[in-house]
């Protein structure tokens, strides 16, 4: 899962990072105010955006119209002081997945973001069932064949980002940033990226699973039952 964090309260946001990332969100990138949060989701793509409408160089109601307009796929938890109820009402009805009233406790945050990426992305629901392979999104464990499937934190996050994107062709690069970050982009290659792949189809072809990575010359890969 790949998260940002829009927040001007730069102690809140090292403790927001901290807390995420001891949950197993590694990625989580941040922003501390407006026009570094409007770069971002410009350029790059989110799963999860934590905004707080209070900005010192914007108004994040107008930065939640942008992310809806131009990034309809990413999931949008509002954090906000103000807590009358015609800005919840507000930011709900512009597209926002839910609003939290500072100040909050990181667990619920961090229950509201799993509960916004069940919804987005997964019918609601905390397992995701691929023909023999079976994630329980929650535990971040797989099984195939009734077997447990020991993969590393990366080799999870890129089985899942495969799953959620089956039958598309992905780019090094949009894998490469997906699973490492936004500063992926100042590497010189991508070629560490077909190591991770050949590690995991080698451990779903050992546990009595299919070859499902297929690749698609000079463009990518792509997740196909075909």
């Amino acid at each position: 899962m790949k998260i940002l964090i829009i927040e001007d309260e730069k102690d809140l946001l090292k403790l927001i990072i901290q807390y995420l990332k001891k949950d197993g969100n590694n990625i989580c990138e941040k922003a501390y105010n407006y026009s570094t949060a409007f770069d971002k989701i410009s350029i790059y793509n989110y799963d999860v955006i934590v905004l707080d409408l209070n900005l010192p160089d914007g108004n994040g109601i107008e930065l939640l119209k942008i992310i809806k307009s131009n990034k309809p796929d990413a999931a949008v938890i509002i954090v906000s002081a103000r807590n009358s109820l015609d800005d919840r009402i507000n930011g709900l009805e512009i597209g926002a997945d839910d609003y939290l009233t500072k100040p909050f406790y990181l667990s619920e945050l961090n229950a509201r973001i799993k509960a916004v990426m069940r919804r987005k992305k997964y019918n609601g629901n905390n397992t995701i069932i691929f023909n023999e392979i079976t994630i329980l999104i929650d535990n971040k464990e797989v099984i195939l064949n009734d077997c447990v499937l020991e993969l590393t934190r990366k080799e999870y996050d890129l089985l899942l980002y495969f799953i959620e994107n089956q039958n598309r062709v992905l780019s090094k690069e949009s894998i490469a940033e997906h699973l490492w970050g936004d500063n992926i982009d100042m590497s010189d290659n991508f070629d560490f990226i077909y190591t991770h792949i050949n590690n995991l189809r080698k451990k779903i072809i050992a546990a009595g699973g299919k070859d499902y990575i297929k690749t698609i010359y000079s463009m990518g890969y792509k997740f196909t039952k075909q």
